[in-house]
């Protein structure tokens, strides 16, 4: 019998912090790999960490030991070294995976795809990306599906742009609203009229944990489509921001563009700053996910509605005080 015991790779960031969380929750042993173990106690509680680093292999395999789910969920910060750390990372996992006949749970991205594909992307869409990026992506895919053939199993779930209370570097709180202050304007980057897919972490993370607890009804490799919140025209994510910041506050902030020109001018210095223009498709051409396929495996999608959601996430970069939600509760 396959253990209850789960190795979570990149446990201090967002959506592996929110995994581990929700997979404590529900009842497993989890174990955390982190070079920062300090860092990750102060996050999270009642976790095992272990101190290593997901680029050595002999590091990620210990950990992995007596594991049946690995979640790869590290990434370099900020974008920093993408294409030479990101593929020894997986092949690292693979690797402990294969040893442990483990399944590999990847938080997927719509980077994989091209304007070919959209607008409606359904997992066995034509993958032609068009970045850098999305290239390792597809490369990430091909290799976890060759591992999926060598004996581990796969689970990849795909969704739109990650925002919720814990999210960590994202287009919500990196581009939208300034962390840390009260919301006086929210700078959109999308074009009126172009449909946007965002996807709420919490949401993500629970989809991932009933996936796992139907994981060996599935095929060795899957992987699943999330619908999200889809911005229709690209004001709703924006609009639900001034509804919750007025609830809070009596003020509605104004809804602006975001300054692309200052990513044009500051991209030969800063890194992140060249990745976010690199992704700037993505705000220009309608994107919507079809999640046929995840209804028909767990019968509805882990699904918050959006102004909860919203508020959550306010709340959590600092925007809006707990207090102020506590007394117009």
């Amino acid at each position: 019998m396959k253990s209850n015991k789960v190795l979570v790779l990149g446990a201090t960031g967002g959506i592996g912090g929110e995994v581990a969380r929700q997979l404590k929750s529900a009842g497993w042993e989890v174990c955390a790999l982190s070079r920062h173990v300090e860092k990750g106690i102060d996050q999270l509680e009642g976790l095992t960490w272990l101190q290593g680093d997901a680029l050595n292999r002999q590091d990620v395999t210990e950990a992995a030991k007596g594991c049946s789910v690995i979640v790869h969920a590290v990434n370099p910060p900020g974008y920093r070294r993408w294409s030479e750390l990101v593929l020894p990372m997986l092949d690292n996992t693979i690797a402990a995976a294969l040893v442990e006949g483990a399944t590999i749970v990847l938080p997927g991205t719509v980077y994989n795809f091209g304007p070919d594909a959209f607008p409606v992307l359904h997992e066995h869409s034509r993958q032609h990306p068009q970045t850098r990026k999305g290239a390792i992506r597809v490369e990430m895919e091909q290799r976890l599906r060759k591992a999926a053939g060598d004996g581990a199993r796969v689970l990849i779930v795909r969704a739109g742009d990650f925002f919720g209370p814990r999210a960590g570097n994202n287009w919500f709180s990196m581009g939208l609203i300034k962390p840390g202050r009260p919301v006086k304007a929210v700078n959109y980057p999308g074009e009126r009229g172009v449909a946007h897919q965002w996807a709420y972490l919490p949401d993500v993370a629970r989809t991932m944990v009933q996936l796992l607890e139907r994981r060996t009804m599935l095929d060795a490799f899957e992987s699943f489509h999330m619908a999200g919140h889809l911005d229709i025209d690209g004001t709703q994510m924006s609009r639900a921001i001034q509804r919750v910041v007025f609830q809070h506050t009596g003020t509605q902030p104004r809804v602006t563009a975001f300054p692309w020109w200052l990513l044009n001018v500051a991209a030969p210095f800063v890194v992140t700053f060249r990745e976010m223009l690199e992704m700037r498709y993505l705000w220009r051409t309608p994107v919507q996910m079809d999640n046929a396929r995840l209804i028909e495996v767990l019968g509805s999608e882990p699904h918050t509605p959006l102004d909860e959601a919203v508020e959550a996430a306010l709340v959590g970069v600092g925007c809006i005080s707990r207090d102020a939600v506590a007394m117009n509760s």
